[in-house]
């Protein structure tokens, strides 16, 4: 069935068995891990989710599953076990890659401080798109560089042109907190944001304007608010009516429309 866009209370199982096969680009979500996440008594359907994210997506679409592990009497290495879970249902692991947290609190006292999380990056098939995001470089412009020795030891060099950017590396950097986050307050009414530039970037890297970007557990609507800015069409879904109408709001002070 054919669903308009938009944010919509609904368990996300049900509301995605009810959408159109092959219909979405790209998602970009994070999971209530091992009960770390207040949702309100409700379970977590795992396995459930990640069949039915397998058939809403398009072929060469993109899921980006944003995960962290309970770390109590060691690391409960649930990220793993659901990465394995989507290869076994169809999807390719297309890319690990990692969300590092810039100012982290010291937490353990017997091991370093855990700053990161997971960041699956699935596609089903060759994706469709990827648009690299760049970095400036250190050194550009003409340059003399090695790239030999003759067999007398003597280096060789040649002149070569340095760009002035380079695509970025797989470890993604963003601060946490008002101002890193997010720039708007209203979204820390939800217990665990995740940056805006995160879910920014992947939107940039894996979809183009008029696509469409799904997030069924979409909490504060982080994925969504950045979706609409960078004009793509958005579905949103959470069991929370209190997280569907944070995110309602934050769309609506900045007078985004859905496409």
């Amino acid at each position: 069935m054919a669903i308009k866009d938009g944010f919509f209370v609904a368990d996300c199982v049900e509301f995605m068995s009810r959408m159109d096969e092959g219909v979405v680009d790209l998602t970009v979500t994070s999971p209530p891990y091992d009960n770390l996440r207040d949702y309100r008594g409700y379970s977590f359907d795992f396995e459930n989710i990640a069949s039915q994210l397998y058939r809403v997506t398009k072929s060469g679409g993109i899921v980006v599953w944003v995960v962290g592990d309970r770390i109590k009497k060691g690391r409960s290495l649930t990220s793993f076990r659901q990465g394995l879970f989507f290869q076994e249902i169809g999807f390719q692991m297309h890319d690990v890659m990692i969300y590092q947290k810039k100012n982290t609190p010291f937490m353990r006292s017997n091991a370093y401080t855990n700053c990161y999380e997971f960041m699956f990056v699935l596609s089903k098939g060759k994706p469709n798109t990827f648009n690299p995001l760049k970095v400036k470089t250190a050194r550009h412009g003409p340059e003399m560089l090695v790239y030999n020795k003759k067999s007398d030891g003597v280096n060789k060099k040649t002149l070569k042109e340095l760009k002035k950017e380079k695509t970025r590396t797989n470890i993604w950097s963003y601060a946490v907190g008002l101002g890193g986050t997010t720039s708007d307050r209203i979204a820390f009414k939800h217990p665990a944001v995740f940056p805006e530039g995160l879910a920014e970037d992947h939107i940039l890297s894996w979809t183009n304007p008029g696509d469409l970007v799904f997030d069924p557990m979409c909490g504060s609507g982080t994925t969504g608010k950045m979706a609409l800015i960078h004009r793509r069409r958005f579905i949103g879904i959470d069991i929370s009516e209190e997280y569907i109408a944070i995110a309602k709001e934050r769309i609506k002070v900045l007078n985004l429309e859905m496409l």
